[in-house]
């Protein structure tokens, strides 16, 4: 054997080696989260199952009441199974339900609600679960007899439910207020589990089997996969090197390495399907793989030949809305400033959200070019994404539709209607109403999911930030021209100026003036309070760093407000030192953070070590095309003299290069977190569990 040969089977096994290596810890922390997953689910079942038992015995139990009194009464709502669903785990009335109905009543309650507690409690016990202060049950009974009889049970039982909304956090700020309540020796007959907390379980334990069931899935692909590339190169190292014997030794060694003959993935895979299918799916096959094997709708032409459709039809309608408008004279000097002032901000506002649209779409096609997991990233489900395809058609069909009203509305002013201004006000409650739409039309679940996100942005920061939260928030720091527009339509329109007052009433007043300043900055401090957030939780210095960020934003936007009031030298050198300081700012975050480049030691030059790029001459023109864009705001201070028209051509410009710029930066962006996340692993999504092991004090 030539020395060639040995090198290229040292190499091998090497390779081989780290295959079981990382086979072997993939798979012992898959089979180890199973079996904590496991334990969940059971016991999950133990409380659902005791819980409904017991509200089952208190409705038998009311209808003996009832039948056994002489005189109907209400009774008080039982202390363990509250009307408003919650369930008290101490089995004590509160004082206000001592002091009413009979005493065979509340004694027959606090039976009810210790028999619960108990039940409760020892399910939990059987699964490893500890509680906050558990002094015991012996001991707590006899504390429990030299008061009264009052059983006297452990602190409450912790559903362990991340506060990802305010009314998360409500409940969870409330539950630490009864701990500590507790602790000083407070009524423990507050500690309850509440239904909804159990329901939030119920969907977290869910969310973790799905997680788990897609890492199977993958680790039984990387065996397979593997298998098959040490086959094939051992075929072409026998037909080149003829060493039939040596390759025979190192296929056996393959074939008994632990990630070829391993079945313990596929045992735990079939189990989790079986449970999955047994307590999420009630027994309906297609119902269980909808959720764990999520599969990507087809492809069909139809998407392709409607967006060829739509950009035609755009196209040819701007051809003729731009005939029309010259021939009437609306573009002139003289032209009627009025309609010229509604018509530019409602085609600038769909304008801009058409390009953003575009440009995702071109982002959607690059992502996928390059096997950038987009769906895995932002957290969403393969079977509802929207594809590039979609992107191109909703971006198409906006201009479309938007050319189209823009069209009928001049033919309408050409022929001396008195209601043509509706036909814009009408296009935006058109927009709005498809967007509210509650049915199955126009990509419902992109439009629930995209009103999700910007709630959870303008409640910043009582959402849990998530990826797509933030990334969501960084495009809308762009699109502040589109906000200015959508601000006049709604003061043009929905006030009613259109009818009582001139259009001028929405650009002179200092109310107008001053939401214009609030809008400015709105965005930056979503995000900032965003970072807050993330740094509340992660404990992550560098999100207060990216907070500083979005405040110099913040402040730069102002003096520039202030220098649009007063232009004197001194508002124009604080518009440039503070504009310079934040685009300095903001430029480092852009390639250091964002995008990962100026790596020290990197292989390739102020950029990092892994590209998915094969030219890195991109990288290098993408950085310098970054940093003009994010120049644009020295026009404020060049005072160029040029008239109204060509003013809003200007503006336009600008915003749409804005766009252009933030639609560049999102794919590598994801570049990079696609690179972090193939670095670590990272393949599925963590899931916390409900049901957390405690220390007891």
């Amino acid at each position: 054997m030539h020395s060639s040969e040995r090198e290229f089977l040292e190499k091998a096994d090497e390779e081989l080696e780290k295959v079981n290596t990382f086979y072997a810890t993939q798979e012992a922390e898959l089979l180890g989260r199973g079996e904590a997953l496991i334990d969940q689910l059971r016991i999950l079942a133990d409380v659902k199952r005791i819980l409904a038992d017991h509200a089952a015995t208190r409705r038998a139990r009311g209808s003996l009441l009832g039948r056994s009194r002489s005189m109907p009464a209400v009774a008080p709502p039982s202390p363990a199974f509250s009307g408003s669903g919650r369930y008290l785990l101490s089995g004590l009335a509160t004082p206000q339900s001592m002091s009413d109905g009979s005493v065979e009543l509340q004694q027959a309650q606090m039976t009810e609600g210790a028999a619960v507690a108990d039940e409760v409690m020892a399910a939990l016990e059987r699964n490893g679960v500890s509680f906050v202060g558990l002094p015991g049950k012996k001991d707590a009974k006899k504390e429990g007899s030299g008061r009264g009889g009052r059983l006297q049970l452990p602190s409450t039982v912790r559903i362990d439910i991340p506060a990802s909304n305010p009314g998360r956090a409500a409940l969870k700020v409330w539950e630490e207020l009864v701990n500590v309540l507790r602790k000083d020796g407070a009524d423990p007959a507050a500690a309850f589990v509440h239904r909804k907390k159990v329901q939030h379980a119920e969907k977290n334990i869910r969310d973790a089997f799905m997680a788990l069931y897609r890492g199977l899935e993958l680790l039984k692909k990387f065996s397979s996969l593997n298998v098959k590339a040490f086959t094939k190169i051992l075929k072409k190292f026998v037909k080149v090197s003829e060493q039939q014997r040596a390759t025979d030794l190192f296929s056996q060694k393959v074939k008994r390495s632990s990630f070829s003959t391993s079945d313990k993935v596929l045992q735990l895979s079939d189990e989790v399907e079986a449970l999955f299918l047994k307590h999420f799916a009630g027994n309906d096959r297609m119902v269980a793989m909808k959720y764990l094997n999520p599969q990507q709708p087809k492809n069909t032409h139809m998407i392709t030949f409607l967006v060829g459709l739509f950009t035609g039809t755009f196209v040819s309608l701007f051809i003729i809305y731009a005939i029309l408008a010259h021939v009437s004279g609306i573009f002139a000097s003289t032209g009627n400033t009025a309609y010229m002032e509604v018509v530019y901000h409602v085609f600038s506002m769909f304008a801009l959200i058409s390009l953003h649209c575009f440009l995702y779409g071109c982002n959607l096609f690059m992502w996928k070019s390059t096997r950038i997991n987009q769906n895995f990233i932002f957290d969403f489900a393969p079977n509802t994404a929207l594809t590039h395809r979609d992107a191109f058609l909703m971006s198409a069909s906006i201009m479309c539709t938007v050319v189209a009203a823009l069209v009928i509305n001049l033919f309408l002013r050409n022929a001396g209607a008195s209601y043509a201004n509706a036909v814009p006000g009408g296009l935006i409650v058109l927009s709005a109403g498809l967007l509210l739409c509650p049915f199955n039309v126009f990509y419902r679940s992109t439009r629930y999911c995209f009103m999700r996100i910007m709630r959870n942005i303008m409640f910043s920061p009582f959402y849990k930030v998530l990826m797509a939260d933030f990334f969501m928030a960084d495009q809308l720091t762009s699109q502040i021209p589109l906000l200015r527009h959508m601000e006049f339509a709604a003061c043009y329109f929905m006030a009613g100026s259109f009818r009582a007052n001139p259009y001028e009433t929405c650009t002179t007043s200092q109310q107008y003036k001053h939401l214009a300043y609030v809008i400015s900055f709105l965005p930056y401090y979503w995000r900032a309070m965003q970072c807050l957030r993330r740094y509340i939780e992660e404990h992550d210095i560098n999100q207060l760093a990216n907070a500083g960020k979005y405040v110099s934003a913040m402040v730069a936007a102002a003096v520039r407000f202030k220098y649009n009031v007063t232009p004197t030298p001194f508002w124009m050198w604080m518009v440039l030192i503070s504009s310079s300081g934040a685009t300095v700012y903001q430029l480092y975050w852009d390639f250091v953070k964002d995008w990962g480049f100026f790596t020290p030691k990197s292989k390739n030059l102020w950029l990092r070590d892994d590209l998915i790029l094969k030219n890195k001459f991109t990288y290098y023109i993408s950085m310098m095309l970054n940093l003009v864009l994010r120049l644009a705001w020295a026009q404020s201070v060049m005072k160029i003299r040029i008239n109204k028209n060509e003013t809003r051509l200007l503006d336009f410009s600008l915003a749409s290069l804005e766009i252009i710029r933030r639609g560049h930066w999102n794919f590598y962006r994801l570049e990079n977190e696609h690179l972090n996340n193939v670095g670590k692993f990272r393949a599925v999504k963590t899931v916390p569990l409900p049901f957390r092991e405690l220390e007891t004090d």
